[in-house]
């Protein structure tokens, strides 16, 4: 195998390990982020019930205001009834009061029932709140295991991109090219193994002469379908 195409299955190589960083740091973050959604997920469930809770607090405040009214009202006939003459007069100001005192009954009531579930919200609010702090104390230890992972990952990463880059200042510039406009499409399946005569990138069988100069490897040889770069593996044959 020429010196060139053992370069470059050497930096194709590196370039997997580099690319499999990148994963290994979002496994690494994945806890915190489920973390740090559930604590977004409990504080949205508490934004809504917060705006529940006001909207209960106006409808107690009108109700409030209706009891005034009726207050007066009530007020107002025990005034009329002072005044008045006949027995009809009588009775349409007793069946006055008698709405107006049932539906103090009612604002009383709704009163009560809007009290009591504005008390439930708030026990519930309390409830996420003391969940919100737990996930926050749990997320600041998470957050140092990770950190402490993500800067290790990190610093294989920086060990491997110095050899890479060791490698590409003794390699012939061209070819680093070459590579790099393969690596643009196929990734880390530039430079492939042929497997029973057939490239390994696009799998389709390759002609006797092409799987006979690759065996040679005196040149830097690519697959005819698929453009990769090809090298024998003694172990494929």
């Amino acid at each position: 195998m020429n010196k060139h195409l053992s370069q470059l299955i050497e930096i194709a190589n590196l370039d997997k390990e580099i690319d499999s960083f990148e994963p290994r740091i979002k496994e690494a973050k994945k806890e915190l982020n489920c973390i740090e959604e559930e604590e977004e997920s409990l504080k949205h469930e508490v934004e809504e019930l917060e705006s529940a809770s006001r909207d209960i607090s106006l409808s107690i405040a009108k109700n409030e205001n209706h009891l005034e009214d009726l207050s007066l009202k009530l007020e107002e006939i025990a005034n009329k009834a002072k005044l008045i003459k006949t027995e009809k007069e009588s009775k349409a100001l007793s069946l006055e009061e008698e709405l107006a005192k049932e539906q103090i009954t009612f604002a009383n009531e709704e009163i009560a029932r809007l009290n009591t579930l504005i008390e439930s919200k708030k026990d519930s609010i309390d409830t996420l709140k003391e969940k919100i702090n737990t996930l926050q104390i749990h997320q600041k230890e998470i957050a140092q295991k990770v950190e402490a992972e993500v800067e290790q990952v990190k610093e294989e990463q920086k060990k491997v991109f110095t050899q890479k880059e060791l490698l590409v200042s003794k390699m012939d510039q061209k070819i680093i090219s070459f590579y790099e406009k393969i690596r643009k499409w196929a990734k880390n399946t530039s430079v492939v193994p042929i497997t029973r005569q057939a490239c390994g990138g696009c799998f389709i069988r390759i002609n006797d002469k092409i799987y006979s100069d690759v065996i040679r490897s005196d040149d830097i040889i690519t697959c005819p379908h698929c453009g990769r770069i090809l090298y024998f593996q003694e172990e494929n044959a």
